[in-house]
């Protein structure tokens, strides 16, 4: 198994927070975590793709904090680590497992438009602008939504002051953490659009070069800034000093002069932040095999397409079935969720979304019978009407599925209580919008190119065009699945649209065809966005299963990594399994507070 080199947290050494990682191999010494895929015991656990952040959790779970301030923590440490993939720049969204009520409730911290957005927001003379102008842009940048998502968080379920959730992620960015291999490549893959943000370039990309591998990355800007969130509160991102510089910074963005790239600015105001709240909701629930599978609701696609896909699975045993055959129902199911999601799913303030019924039994039941075992669908499908379905049949114009990036990271916590939590955030492309708050340390996202430029289709109604205040639509698919009440079970990945799918096939893959749930997140992956082509990995490129699929109608095309998945797991002797990735994104790292033998 591939280990990328250590980081190091000084912070959490001090406090002599990392007695264990629950490995095989423990660290050589107290202050380098090292990442490894599993690990179980008691006390708690958590999941993520660091090895500083898990050990954040890890630390905060074992100074008597539950697992919504443990969530914090581990966020606030990706921030640093992890920056071109989430941080206060951006939004996400957060389901939580109360062990007191039984209950899943969760917060959508989704970035939202300026009040003066309209359908044409990324459209010049009529037609849509080129991605990568709204990628690079002030024009693609929402309020963001992480700083308040923690905020309600805590007041709601946590029982630690910020300022205390915060210090691991201070003295991290302060002191430092070791390059690795992944976070070199991915400034190396931003390195053009960092180069014409002198912010950007000057914290990145430290004497001009990229930060190589082994080196020490300190980021004091954002050390400053996570320190005046802890005095003041969340408050201080959307109203003040910190504030006025995210609108300066997005309505004139601070280009280097002899830059060739053109780039618009945004429209977003002060009164735009003062304004943002995040919504509390009710989540998404699909039963599955006896199990109740809850995520999260619209804005986010991900709660309503996981279930769909799961509600058509159902009547097939997937268990029996060969390889080919169970993968041929998978991208079935996945084909017609994502057209479904395509003509009904977006920002339910501002769209009629049918949740209810593309939840409902009745409605899979009658895109199911479209799959047959011998011949593969083709893409674009037409979508079905869930309030109105019948028997294989389809409403309306087929679309393709819009461009969605493919970067975000995410998180699980499970604590001694039997709380969980599940959280997904991002600043949606790999290193955002590439603008650098100046003098602030953090990247701003540009999540509004997740709403579609213009419809997908001429004429075919779309959800997710932009509009005043409005959340894009999000297929973030953060994932609680519960037993008679008591969680067994939560899961959740990066990935941008492939997230649905990740979840999806984890999900089976675990719950159906008896993989660990390690191995199941391992495993090679399909994702089928009701496209022309399937994306595979290559662990199912490169097999003969890719053979029979095409024999039967499947179209392919290679995708080296989709999915970067996180889980924990409530073992039947009481203990927590934390889960991670074994290679993608160079490992993940599971920890538990208390190891107790081998999963």
């Amino acid at each position: 198994m591939h280990r990328p080199a250590a980081r190091t947290l000084p912070l959490l050494a001090l406090a002599g927070a990392l007695v264990s990682t629950g490995a095989a191999s423990p660290p050589s010494s107290p202050d380098t975590p090292v990442k490894v895929p599993v690990a179980a015991g008691y006390g708690g656990a958590v999941a993520s793709v660091d090895a500083d952040a898990s050990a954040a959790g890890i630390a905060v779970l074992r100074s008597g904090g539950n697992a919504v301030d443990a969530a914090v923590a581990t966020a606030a440490a990706l921030g640093v680590t992890e920056p071109y993939s989430a941080g206060i720049g951006g939004g996400g969204y957060f389901v939580h497992y109360d062990a007191a009520s039984r209950q899943v409730r969760t917060i959508d911290g989704r970035e939202t438009a300026p009040a003066t957005a309209t359908a044409a927001l990324f459209q010049e003379n009529g037609l849509p602008i080129p991605f990568a102008e709204g990628q690079t842009s002030g024009l693609g940048v929402g309020v963001p939504g992480t700083p308040a998502t923690w905020k309600s968080a805590l007041d709601s379920w946590g029982t630690k002051p910020l300022r205390h959730l915060l210090k691991p992620a201070e003295e991290l960015a302060r002191k430092g953490f070791t390059v690795d291999a992944t976070f070199r490549a991915q400034t190396a893959a931003n390195e053009e659009r960092f180069r014409d943000f002198p912010a950007t370039s000057k914290l990145f990309l430290p004497g001009g070069a990229l930060p190589v591998v082994g080196s020490t990355f300190k980021n004091p800007d954002l050390a400053a800034t996570y320190a005046e969130l802890g005095r003041k509160g969340t408050g201080a991102l959307y109203r003040g000093p910190i504030a006025e510089d995210i609108v300066r910074t997005v309505r004139k963005p601070p280009v280097d002069p002899a830059a060739t790239r053109t780039v618009r600015a945004g429209d977003l105001t002060t009164g735009d932040l003062r304004g943002y709240a995040t919504k509390r909701q009710a989540p998404t629930r699909t039963s599955y095999r006896g199990l109740d599978v809850y995520s999260m609701a619209p804005s986010s696609s991900g709660g309503t397409t996981v279930g769909e896909a799961l509600n058509i699975l159902e009547r097939t045993d997937l268990s029996a079935l060969s390889e080919t055959q169970y993968l041929h129902r998978f991208i079935e199911a996945s084909r017609i969720s994502f057209a479904d999601r395509g003509r009904w799913v977006g920002d339910p303030a501002a769209e009629d979304v049918p949740t209810r019924e593309l939840l409902s039994q009745r409605f899979a039941d009658s895109r199911a019978c479209l799959i047959t075992p011998d011949r593969a669908l083709t893409s674009p499908l037409a979508p079905g009407d869930p309030r109105r379905p019948v028997p294989c049949g389809t409403t309306g114009q087929a679309a393709p599925t819009t461009y969605e990036g493919e970067n975000t990271t995410h998180l699980t916590v499970a604590d001694r209580w039997g709380n969980v939590v599940s959280y997904t955030l991002t600043i949606e492309s790999t290193g955002g919008s590439a603008i650098t708050v100046p003098g602030r340390g953090f990247l701003l996202n540009n999540e509004l190119t997740d709403f579609s430029f213009a419809p997908a289709a001429p004429g075919v109604p779309d959800p997710n065009l932009p509009g005043p205040g409005k959340r894009p639509r999000s297929s973030m698919a953060p994932t609680i699945v519960l037993e008679d009440g008591k969680p067994v079970l939560a899961v959740g990945s990066p990935g941008g649209a492939t997230i649905i799918t990740t979840v999806l096939q984890t999900l089976t893959g675990h719950l159906d065809r008896d993989l660990r749930l390690v191995d199941a997140i391992a495993a090679p992956r399909a994702s089928q966005r009701n496209q022309t082509t399937t994306e595979l990995e290559p662990g199912l490129w490169n097999s003969p299963v890719r053979a029979e699929l095409e024999a039967i109608g499947h179209g392919f095309r290679q995708n080296p990594e989709i999915g970067a998945a996180t889980g924990v797991q409530r073992l039947p002797d009481g203990r927590w399994l934390a889960a991670a990735e074994t290679s993608r994104r160079g490992g993940g790292s599971a920890m538990v507070v208390h190891p107790q033998g081998r999963p």
